[in-house]
């Protein structure tokens, strides 16, 4: 994959590569259905394929209960810089969202890790589509990754609770012919 992007030295635009290192692979063919976030998938199973000359990698890995995916939102549709997000009927700025269509289609998750075999990782609370490229792979570490926050933006004003994704990211699907 290139990305074009613009240097902060300068205004002249950089391009970056970025390998496939595996595949996600879930129960979730589409965006309708498929939770909107790991918190919310209640355990949803997946497994994480890692394309064999990377397996070296995982080594050490199945000592840490979280992992975080970090993938490519490959159906989602192109870049919009205001959307409304699942959570909301109301127009909200792309980067205080987690909606897919940003300009760099980058996503997160934070999945638990059951079990490695081999190149393959057993995940549950998968929130991603079946078949997503995944770029890497990072320890869940909570003297890392937490954080006590006293406020999250448009987001305190939703009621908690269960949600799944609608199709309103994705790319309408082609009629076989």
């Amino acid at each position: 994959m290139m990305f074009t992007g613009k240097s902060a030295q300068n205004t002249r635009k950089e391009q970056f590569a970025l390998k496939t290192i595996g595949r996600i692979h879930t129960p979730f063919r589409e965006a309708a259905g498929t939770p909107v976030q790991s918190s919310m998938a209640k355990g949803a199973r997946g497994t994480v394929q890692i394309f064999p000359e990377y397996a070296k990698g995982l080594s050490d890995l199945e000592g840490f209960e979280r992992i975080w995916l970090v993938y490519w939102f490959d159906r989602a549709v192109p870049n919009r810089l205001t959307v409304k997000p699942y959570l909301d009927d109301k127009v909200h700025g792309v980067f205080a969202t987690r909606a897919p269509c940003r300009p760099n289609r980058l996503g997160i998750s934070s999945v638990q890790l059951i079990e490695i075999k081999e190149n393959v990782l057993e995940v549950a609370d998968v929130d991603v589509l079946d078949g997503t490229p995944l770029l890497d792979i990072k320890p869940y570490c909570p003297r890392f990754d937490v954080f006590e926050v006293s406020r999250s933006g448009w987001v305190d004003k939703v009621p908690p609770g269960d949600r799944q994704a609608d199709d309103r990211f994705s790319y309408p699907t082609r009629k076989k012919r």
